[in-house]
């Protein structure tokens, strides 16, 4: 209990007193999982919405596939993603490793299959009688998939905050890919496992809180926005 109130005060005491460490430290970890965030988005939602739409030989398998994405553990992502960009790797040319660019990419590929099976199921949720109201007024394919997504909006923000939630909290792919350099590749996971390491529970329980509070700030965002959509 003495751990956990000294935490408690270790951890206003960084908010409050603007500790310039811990700033990196967690703008940093909301830099990397917020580009992560965009690019699968940008990715993830179109590719869900075309998914949930398409009919093709091996779609069964692709879906299979992006399922098993969503479970897949991080640390077999960092695995990969590491392989790919080791100096012996097919896109080692980069020089991403050990750098926040390989952490980018490593949350994108545990945050892309979470949007794109989330948001096809968005998608197939809504009523097929949208679809072919639309198409009969003379729209589109992109603007029947636009109308789609719009209709299934709500979902696909729970989609986005999800993968969000999941990528803000990981470890296992960031320290494998990024090796928590302190000042480069340090985010909030990676300094608390650093600092449980070395004993120093107080600050890791306050980088704890810290991390607890993004994502209750996260949250609470989804919620409202859901609650507008909801009121409308």
């Amino acid at each position: 209990m003495d751990e956990i109130g000294s935490g408690i005060i270790q951890a206003i005491r960084l908010i409050v007193g603007l500790d310039s460490d811990v700033g990196d430290i967690v703008f940093l970890s909301l830099r990397v999982s917020g580009i992560a965030l965009v690019l699968s988005a940008l990715a993830g939602i179109p590719f869900g919405t075309w998914l949930a739409f398409a009919r093709f030989r091996g779609r069964k398998a692709i879906i299979a596939l992006i399922y098993t994405g969503m479970a897949l553990p991080t640390v077999v992502v960092g695995l990969i993603v590491f392989l790919l960009l080791s100096h012996n790797g097919p896109i080692g040319f980069l020089n991403w490793l050990f750098t926040p660019y390989a952490m980018v990419a490593a949350q994108f590929v545990i945050a892309f299959p979470i949007i794109s099976s989330l948001t096809m199921a968005a998608i197939l949720g809504v009523s097929p009688n949208l679809r072919l109201q639309t198409r009969s007024l003379g729209a589109t394919n992109w603007q029947t998939a636009w109308t789609m997504i719009k209709e299934a909006k709500l979902a696909v923000l729970v989609a986005v905050a999800a993968a969000f939630g999941r990528i803000i909290t990981e470890v296992g792919a960031v320290i494998i890919v990024g090796g928590n350099i302190a000042g480069s590749t340090r985010v909030l996971t990676t300094a608390i496992v650093l600092e449980t390491r070395k004993g120093l529970f107080d600050v890791a329980i306050a980088l704890g809180i810290i991390l607890l509070l993004i994502s209750i700030i996260i949250n609470i965002t989804v919620i409202r926005l859901q609650g507008r959509a909801l009121s409308r």
